[in-house]
């Protein structure tokens, strides 16, 4: 077996985020790392929408990211820091729209070490010098400087380790011009490793430490270390250093840092005295006050001679704090509430006034400041209203101090991104009417900001206008009145037997003397010249001056035009006698027709010429196809006018023929490649390439669209040419980040279309659907993955659907949080006791989230989702602290194979260790048609229920570490069988027949079988090594794909004799006498393969993505990845792929500088598996390196480009 990965999704939570000019230009840009990958957003100022202008696969995990500024450049760079055991440098280049590496320097070893740097960075705001840090031991300063051509040097590494010190945090000071100087929070554990009482672990400090870095010595020295409060957990730099002005020198800040405490904030700077503000709290009754509250992302703002921080609370509550200084002294550092949006990796503020927030979980957000709740009434704390600066008793907490949280009053929210991340299970199935591909259902996302989202592969569009029309039209166009003109003026539609008109203004209206006819349909309709109108009709052409003097080309006695194709300066017409009549505009703009008529020797079905090309008076091609299946490209050049150059010959007749000019960066990096679109009656759209030396025809490209003849129209998306293609749906072929895509829309199905430029909609299309018309437009290109999303109250756990219905049920389980009826027994006890009088404000969850309760503690419900209506259909919430973890629909054989709902659920569960006062295996029935559930019956068990499946008429649950069989009772579930023999805790189940394949918790995959005839639950094999399973999926009887916790998914394989050994024992005795291997099974399961995918994999399927194609194994990740492994077919494409991974492994395409081989192969070496992602990165490479590489293959580039093509849309259609 070998298997294809390729990433559908690529991961969607950012960990990093940083901001700057990486680009050179006026307007800054966000640079996010989504732990594999690194993308560049920008922020459009007028709009307000995040783009992503580059995302580039790192093959490698980024650990941390910086961005700094030489001083007096005028470009950023970004600083990475990574699990390659190297420190690289990156620069944004305009021109290719890529990230170029800088530099690159070896420091220690590859993988995520304690005492290998990369787990921090900080850099000095001069641009000067770097430090990257461990977490333990060893930290690393680079100088950075320029050389005399003005480039970017790097020094060698100066150290500046502390032996057994865990370092919490770095950040570099702002000084100035002095020395660079880095702040560090070290806990020094050398006294608590040698105490075997541990007073000295509960005696140890953590340290405040200052490193110079001499720049005239090239050392770094440990100036000043000072212990601070032990719960430190964050630096924020404070702006410090002298500007020089006209009355003076200026002090930018006081410099020093703010070190984020649990409860407080301190501002620590050597020889200057404390200054310590309390972290306020939300006055809510529920809210525990012994639970400490820390800060998690901060981010420090200057503006002219000012600055501010906004710090965030693990709540989501935002902070402003201020310090108020005179020159280099503090005289009070104030904290006030600001507003609260979601808990983030990191917060970026740009100078056009946005924030941006980069969620830990769930959608990313672009907010803008409407003001900097200087002038409100929320109140104030300051460091000069507590007794000794806050500072008098440092080791007793400061007075609560206590806000009201409220709606957003100083931000307000622009634009969101979405986000997968987590991605918790997931099922693909095809549920929604009128599709013909399947949807991925997944749950994802904490807490109350969780959602069940409906992924549907396509291009989201937005409807602008639809509208019914008198009749039937069998085509749409629109135009301009004038060559520059802004907008189109005039739409025009074709019915069976007339022509017509509607002018574009603040309505849309009929207009009656344009010139046109329109007693008669429309074939094609242009605006030609500068100033005049065509239109094409099956009796001649009318060409329409300004002044709507109309001039008419007829045709002879007996013929009619059956197609026609225009641009700005040329017309060619076939006649039903099957000629070609070929026009074109001279310099007084008249149509002058040639005087030769081309016979075709069959009839023309279609035709096409390009654009005129900038510059020039004609498009040299002819595009004709005829009934006979073939196209032929025929020559319009001056000396060569209606000559055939070159043909093709298809499969059936063509239906749409179209010419379009559009960027390909893996034909050709710098220009527009020709491309003939060709549209069959069969459904399968063919596109060639149009060399435009000498008009052969090369490269072609098949895909199947849809069951209708195909449409072919040339449009505009985004400024860039692209091409609809329409089918019984329709499709986008559009160029995005340089790259050519072709997508589907999600849309119904359209018979006609055109582009549409209105003030309202200035980059829209028009089309026709039976009797209606519709105005859309296309808003993110780069999402190839629509998004439908159904709120959730609390985290998904898992989903099942129901056999018989489209219903969704869902588990949904919250630690540490009051449910709802919970929250309010408590509110009632505490009114009761008049312990609180107040009421209590309305916190919406999903925004506020819930009050945090103590450990033990689960929120908890079961709801239904019906998917194509997007609504939840009924909600059943669990009591008595009941939290729910697995799920199944089981057809119980003694009640007639009617299919009930089991859940299991533990009460008052503990996670770690895990422990619980009681497991239940809860039984519902259905009722109302599955939107209701009933319960039947609650079974107890002594431990969680983990996993739940049905089996053989039965229910079989893996309880904590045992396998059981039940079945249905009256009373409750009858335990039949068990097997206690696992050492983990059973997580997942799948089964065949009579075998049960187990996920254990950390013991990789177990092979069991259930022998009737003597009631035995009998493990046989199970995995030569351990791993910590978080997902499985049976691809055959003999065969299981798991995968674990650290990001692998893997292939283990049964012997086949083994297997029919085990099934032909009727009792299953051979297996109870056979003797065991490596302290297990007494059978081992075979590797077939093994990849790291680089993501925490929740879900696995065998699913078939495209109508008609093979199944592919899909997984979903933590951090919102989707991927699919697919099988190969043949010998041949395995060596072939095979290959040109080996090949592409030497380019070094990691931008984090890791060895491919072993990323990929982080934990085990990889084995059987193609990493699809890389050798798709052929196409970004140079042409020299893809001539060099598609020649050792023996292939040409054309040939490399086709196949990797075909593996990707015949396995995902994508």
């Amino acid at each position: 077996m070998h298997l294809y990965n390729l990433t559908l999704q690529p991961p969607t939570a950012i960990t990093h985020a940083i901001v700057g000019n990486f680009s050179g230009a006026r307007h800054q840009e966000i640079i996010v790392s989504r732990g594999t990958r690194l993308d560049l957003l920008r922020v459009d100022m007028q709009t307000g929408k995040l783009s992503t202008v580059v995302s580039t696969d790192a093959f490698g995990t980024i650990r941390s990211l910086a961005g700094f500024r030489l001083t007096g450049g005028t470009k950023d760079h970004a600083i990475l820091g990574s699990d390659s055991g190297r420190i690289v440098i990156l620069d944004y280049d305009v021109k290719t729209t890529s990230f170029v590496k800088i530099h690159e320097e070896t420091y220690g070893k590859s993988g995520a070490r304690r005492v290998v740097p990369g787990q921090y960075l900080a850099t000095d705001p001069k641009g000067r010098s770097v430090m990257i840090s461990a977490v333990e031991k060893a930290k690393l300063v680079y100088i950075l400087n320029r050389d005399a051509a003005a480039n970017l040097t790097i020094s060698s590494p100066l150290e500046a380790h502390k032996n057994q010190a865990i370092i919490h945090h770095i950040v570099g000071l702002d000084v100035g011009f002095e020395n660079p100087t880095f702040a560090a929070l070290e806990v020094d554990y050398s006294e608590a490793d040698q105490d075997p009482t541990g007073e000295a672990f509960n005696g140890a400090e953590k340290k405040l430490t200052y490193y110079e870095l001499d720049l005239g010595l090239n050392h770094v020295v440990r100036k000043w270390s000072e212990p601070t409060d032990i719960r430190a957990n964050l630096l924020v730099q404070v702006p410090g250093g002298q500007l020089a002005t006209a009355e003076g020198t200026r002090f930018d800040g006081p410099s020093g840092v703010l070190v984020c405490c649990e409860d407080h904030i301190i501002y620590r700077h050597p020889e200057k005295p404390q200054h310590r503000v309390p972290i306020p709290r939300r006055d809510h009754p529920l809210v525990d006050p012994d639970r400490g509250l820390i800060i998690v992302s901060a981010v420090m703002h200057k503006m002219k001679g000012q600055f501010f921080f906004l710090l965030q609370s693990e709540e989501g509550d935002l902070y402003k704090v201020t310090i108020e200084h005179v020159d280099e002294d503090v005289e009070r550092i104030k904290i006030k509430y600001f507003d609260t949006v979601p808990v983030a990796t990191s917060l970026c503020i740009l100078k056009s006034g946005f924030l941006f927030v980069a969620s830990e979980f769930g959608n990313h957000y672009l907010y803008q400041f409407t003001k900097l709740g200087d002038d409100d009434d929320e109140k104030e704390f300051s460091s000069s209203s507590y007794p000794g600066r806050g500072m008098a008793e440092p080791f007793l907490p400061l007075p609560k101090a206590l806000f009201k949280p409220r709606d957003l009053e100083n931000l307000t929210l622009v634009d969101e991104m979405a986000s997968l991340d987590p991605v918790l299970d997931s099922r693909v199935l095809n549920l929604l009417p009128n599709s013909d591909s399947p949807q991925i259902f997944a749950v994802c996302g904490r807490g109350a900001r969780s959602t069940f989202r409906v992924l549907r592969h396509g291009l989201e569009t937005q409807e602008v206008v639809s509208s019914d029309l008198p009749g039937i039209p069998n085509a749409v166009w629109t135009t301009k009145l004038k060559e520059d003109d802004p907008f189109d003026s005039y739409i025009i539609l074709s019915f069976v037997n007339g022509t017509l008109v509607l002018s574009i203004g603040e309505t849309i209206e009929e207009v009656q003397d344009t010139g046109f006819l329109s007693s008669a349909p429309t074939i094609a309709v242009q605006q030609i010249g500068s100033d005049a109108l065509l239109q094409v009709h099956p009796h001649g052409i009318r060409h329409v001056s300004t002044n709507r003097k109309v001039n008419e080309w007829r045709v002879p006695q007996g013929k009619t035009i059956v197609a026609a194709t225009t641009n700005k300066r040329q017309v060619v017409v076939a006649l039903s006698s099957a000629e070609l009549v070929y026009f074109e505009l001279d310099l007084e703009g008249q149509l002058n027709e040639y005087q030769d008529r081309k016979a075709m020797g069959s009839t023309v079905l279609a035709l096409s010429i390009g654009e005129v090309p900038e510059g020039h008076q004609r498009t040299p091609f002819l595009a004709v196809g005829c009934e006979d299946q073939t196209v032929r490209i025929i020559s319009l050049d001056p000396e060569t006018t209606l000559e055939p150059i070159s043909m093709q010959a298809l499969t059936s007749p063509p239906s749409a023929i179209c010419i379009a000019d559009m960027l390909d960066a893996g034909i050709n990096k710098t220009h527009p490649t020709m491309f003939v679109n060709i549209g069959l009656q069969n459904g399968i759209l063919l596109r060639t390439v149009l060399d435009p030396v000498n008009g052969q025809l090369t490269d072609t490209r098949t895909r199947f669209l849809g069951t209708r003849p195909i449409r072919l129209i040339r449009v505009t998306v985004q400024k860039n040419p692209a091409i609809l293609a329409l089918s019984s749906r329709p499709w986008l072929n559009y160029t995005h980040q340089n790259r050519l895509h072709f997508t589907p829309l999600i849309l119904d199905g359209l018979d006609y279309a055109w582009g549409f430029s209105a003030e309202l909609c200035p980059e829209g299309l028009i089309g026709i659907a039976g009797s209606t018309l519709r105005i859309f437009q296309i808003p993110n290109l780069g999402t190839k993955l629509k998004q439908d999303s159904i709120p959730l109250s609390y985290t998904p756990r898992k989903m099942i659907t129901h056999p018989g219905n489209n219903y969704f049920y869902v588990i949904e389980s919250d630690h540490r949080v009051w449910g709802d009826d919970a929250a309010e027994k408590k509110l009632a006890e505490l009114r009761r006791g008049q312990r609180t009088n107040q009421s209590t404000p309305e916190l919406p969850p999903e925004v506020f989230g819930r009050p945090k309760a103590p450990a033990g503690t689960w929120g908890s419900c079961i709801r239904i989702i019906d998917p194509v209506q997007s609504a939840t259909v009924g909600l059943i919430k669990l009591d008595n602290n009941e939290a729910a973890f697995s799920i199944a629909v089981v057809p119980f054989s003694a009640k007639g194979s009617e299919p009930h709902l089991v859940v299991g659920t533990g009460q008052d569960t503990f996670l770690s260790p895990r422990s619980c006062t009681s497991g239940f295996l809860r039984t519902y029935t259905f009722t109302n048609g599955g939107t209701g559930l009933e319960l039947l019956h609650k079974t107890e068990t002594d431990d969680v229920p983990l996993a739940v499946m049905a089996f053989q008429g039965r229910l079989v649950a893996g309880v904590g570490k045992a396998l059981r069989i039940y079945d249905m009772g009256k009373k409750k579930l009858l335990r039949k069988v068990e097997n206690k023999t696992f050492t983990g805790a059973i997580v997942s189940l799948d089964t065949q027949g009579s075998r049960i394949i187990v996920g254990d918790m950390q013991e990789s995959v177990h092979y069991a079988v259930y022998k009737a005839p003597e009631n035995r639950l009998l493990v046989f094999a199970d995995d030569t090594q351990p791993r910590w399973t978080t997902a499985t999926a049976m691809l055959d009887y003999n065969t299981v794909a798991a995968a674990d916790r650290f990001g692998n998914v893997f292939v283990n394989r049964l012997d086949a004799k083994v297997s029919d050994q085990v099934d032909d024992d009727p009792t299953g005795a051979g297996i109870l006498h056979e003797k065991g291997v490596l302290m297990g099974a007494p059978h081992k399961t075979v590797l077939l393969a093994h990849f790291h995918v680089g993501d925490l994999v929740t879900s696995l399927h065998k699913v078939s993505l495209v109508a008609g194609g093979r199944d592919v194994l899909i997984y979903t990740g933590l951090h919102g990845t989707i991927g699919i492994l697919v099988p190969f077919v043949s010998k041949d494409d395995v060596d072939f792929i095979s290959t040109l991974e080996q090949h592409m492994r030497t380019q070094g395409l990691s931008i984090v500088g890791r060895d491919h081989l072993s990323w990929r192969g982080y934990y085990v070496p990889v084995k059987a598996v193609v990493d699809g992602d890389l050798c798709e990165a052929f196409a970004q490479l140079p042409a020299h390196k893809q001539s060099s590489i598609a020649e050792e293959l023996d292939r040409s580039v054309g040939d490399v480009l086709k196949k990797l093509d075909q593996l990707r849309t015949t396995a995902s259609g994508f």
